[in-house]
């Protein structure tokens, strides 16, 4: 009993060491916990809305409460279905096209011996990320516009016509699939050349003295040993298919491709701030919340079977 009681203590006293020493990592932790409270969970109050005939003279608390109708309303309007499967077409086509160009970047990079030039290839590649949409649909309208695109211009040339790319579903969203490319791929790289540069090199030795061609050491060395990283942004990129971005929509859509390129963002965006259906817009803005958390589980739920789950 004694003996018990004196491991208890000293259970106590190195809890209470290791909580001390990990005071500055908590205080540097506190911002992010500060943003996350303020920006992304005090907001959530505003689901709400989803279930009332939201008014801005009356507020959260004063509009009258509607139940499941927002949601009966949604899934009546014939359009919603066209609006639903355009955002699970194009996010599954950006998920499944783009999800590779980040690794195989890395790879290439992290084979890359010349110090400047693998420098001077990160930071080109990485820039495209910190353009706005706005300024990347300019771009895109500027080299693939039928009237002067820079693209149309060289086909006029060659074959006397032009091509509407930016106003055909497939070319249009061959377009959109690409700037999400060029836009994120050096980006999304950083991490996985972060996991390459944890490997132990002695690997990489290894494998050379049993006669491993470079290549051969990217695919039985460096991938398998990314693979968890691999696997985790797989899983939070699951999440993204629901969602497409907004920007990236609005900013490269044209009239005669909104057969296509009308999704769940440019809906709420259209019936919530420009006709004003509060309610509506965020009852639909929780359903593709939800969608998404069901993306999420059902990835996670796959890599489980494989030892590699996120949780």
């Amino acid at each position: 009993m004694k003996q018990k009681s004196q491991q208890a203590i000293a259970v106590r006293a190195k809890n209470k060491h290791n909580f001390k020493r990990s005071i500055p990592l908590l205080i540097m932790f506190l911002p992010v916990i500060l943003y996350y409270a303020i920006f992304k969970f005090e907001p959530m109050i505003g689901l709400i809305m989803a279930f009332q005939n939201f008014s801005l003279k009356k507020g959260f608390f004063g509009s009258e409460f509607v139940g499941l109708t927002n949601f009966q309303y949604i899934f009546e309007t014939p359009i919603m279905l066209q609006v639903i499967k355009n955002t699970l077409v194009l996010g599954i086509l950006n998920f499944v096209i783009t999800f590779p160009f980040p690794i195989l970047m890395a790879l290439f990079i992290n084979e890359v011996r010349t110090m400047w030039f693998k420098k001077t290839v990160q930071t080109i590649v990485y820039l495209p990320h910190f353009l706005s949409w706005v300024i990347v649909g300019s771009m895109c309208f500027t080299i693939f516009s039928q009237e002067s695109g820079v693209v149309n211009n060289i086909l006029k040339a060659i074959t006397g016509e032009t091509y509407p790319f930016l106003y055909k579903p497939v070319s249009w969203t061959a377009i959109f699939v690409g700037s999400s490319i060029w836009k994120e791929t050096g980006f999304a790289a950083i991490i996985y050349l972060a996991a390459l540069g944890g490997i132990d090199p002695t690997l990489y030795e290894a494998a050379s003295l049993d006669g491993c061609s470079r290549v051969k050491q990217m695919i039985h060395v460096s991938i398998p040993c990314i693979a968890p990283t691999i696997i985790i942004n797989l899983i939070l990129k699951a999440g993204s298919i629901a969602t497409v971005g907004f920007d990236q929509v609005y900013n490269l859509k044209t009239d005669p491709v909104m057969d296509v390129a009308d999704v769940i963002s440019t809906w709420v965006y259209r019936v919530g701030l420009q006709q004003m259906q509060f309610g509506i817009s965020t009852a639909m803005g929780l359903f593709n919340s939800l969608l998404s958390l069901i993306l999420v589980f059902t990835v996670n739920a796959i890599a489980r079977k494989y030892d590699k789950s996120l949780w």
